[in-house]
């Protein structure tokens, strides 16, 4: 009983918050107010359901229950660790994504680019953030570094989009080693500060230099990637791009998953786990640090330049927090340092707004009610990274001692 009277005052005080925003509409055409009490009743409803479950889920974690998630999870996992299993399933997905703009309007094909290059993004952001474990807020900075690395060199010097793509890449790389440099002693919330703010100034350089960046009218008209020469109209240079994203994806998983288990992906997750343990093994904390700056970074340059060629225009308004923001979603939601959890993030956190629109104007409140709860289950993303797990058994510590130790301990273990 104490339970619901305290959802129900919850529910009273949500419905007097919310109010002004989802009771009052302002008809503007015949000077009028609106109420919409239905509104009021499904927040009234609403909110009263959610404040029990939270209220059950406080209690059950109490008593130490813990969400394991679905049965199905594990035999999913253990499923797709079948080398047959998992070849079947990368062919299905490849044959659907190649013929994607076949079997598709243009409008699913352009949602897919935009999807396609925030995996690009979260990927890129997963060194930094999944694998080094430094907390980068102004991601979008590097995005924007790329996109008008492009567009200038388009606009006054006339130069095309492969010719630029790698410019982009090593662009936005100087610009990860610039802010690499002054943040290696720190850590944490202040690293996140400091990145947070070269974020905005790299945003509010690019809207107040007029005389080159256009300002907030941005630079438009930009030339989309060529074939060959080959005139192609809307629907084809639309294609072509995704094809062209789609490859770039690729590389990035294939590049991104080999790194992860190379040396200096092992020495990223050192220093993700402890600083002063990975310095003590000898590990140069400014090279890796920077090495992974500049590789995240560069993968946003990437992305800054294909995103670039497929609007055609580009403003400082493209580039904002809420970009960096949606970015770090994508890593945190898909499980830090695991390359198959933020491509299936990035897939959700793009496509699921998309196919919401049907809910109008409740398709965002769905979309952080499930996020909301993604966290409280599931803290460690979709798809946690996984841990290496050495396990040496006696024979091996035996066969790694000296000669002579070896011996004597063999014989002690043979006597016992």
């Amino acid at each position: 009983m104490n339970a619901l009277i305290k959802a129900l005052l919850v529910s009273v005080w949500f419905m007097f918050l919310t109010f002004p925003l989802i009771v009052i509409k302002v008809d503007t055409l015949h000077n009028s107010l609106i109420f919409r009490w239905d509104n009021m009743l499904y927040m009234g409803i609403g909110s009263f359901v959610l404040a029990l479950f939270w209220r059950w889920n406080t209690e059950r974690k109490a008593r130490g229950a813990t969400f394991s998630g679905p049965a199905i999870l594990p035999v999913f996992r253990e499923k797709l660790r079948q080398p047959n299993v998992r070849r079947a399933c990368l062919i299905v997905i490849a044959v659907l994504m190649i013929a994607m703009p076949f079997i598709s309007s243009m409008y699913q094909v352009n949602i897919m680019i935009s999807a396609l290059t925030y995996i690009m993004l979260g990927l890129g952001l997963n060194i930094v953030v999944g694998l080094a474990g430094q907390l980068v807020l102004g991601y979008a900075a590097f995005y924007a570094v790329g996109a008008y690395t492009y567009g200038l060199l388009d606009t006054y010097f006339g130069l095309g989009f492969w010719a630029v793509l790698p410019i982009g890449g090593v662009m936005a790389t100087i610009f990860g080693l610039l802010l690499g440099f002054p943040v290696l002693r720190l850590r944490g919330d202040y690293l996140a500060i400091v990145t947070l703010g070269f974020g905005e100034i790299i945003r509010l350089v690019l809207e107040n230099w007029t005389d080159v960046t256009k300002g907030s009218f941005g630079l438009s008209n930009l030339q989309r990637p060529g074939l060959f020469g080959m005139e192609m109209d809307v629907t084809q240079a639309t294609n072509y791009i995704y094809y062209i994203v789609l490859v770039a994806v690729i590389i990035t998983i294939i590049v991104v998953g080999r790194l992860k288990n190379s040396r200096v992906g092992l020495a990223l997750q050192a220093l993700r786990e402890d600083e002063i343990a990975c310095e003590a093994m000898g590990i140069d904390l400014t090279r890796v640090k920077l090495s992974a700056f500049a590789l995240g970074s560069c993968w946003a340059g990437f992305a800054g330049v294909i995103f670039a060629a497929k609007t055609t225009f580009i403003n400082p308004a493209s580039f904002t927090f809420m970009e960096s923001a949606m970015i770090l979603s994508m890593v945190v939601l898909g499980g830090m340092g695991s390359v198959l959890g933020v491509t299936i993030a990035a897939l959700i956190l793009v496509l699921a707004p998309e196919y919401l629109r049907a809910f109008s104007e409740y398709r965002m409140l769905l979309f952080g009610a499930v996020m909301v709860i993604m966290m409280i289950y599931r803290p460690q993303g979709l798809i946690s990274g996984e841990k290496r797990i050495y396990r040496i058994s006696n024979k091996d510590a035996v066969d790694a001692m000296p000669s002579p130790i070896a011996n004597s301990a063999a014989s002690t273990g043979g006597q016992g």
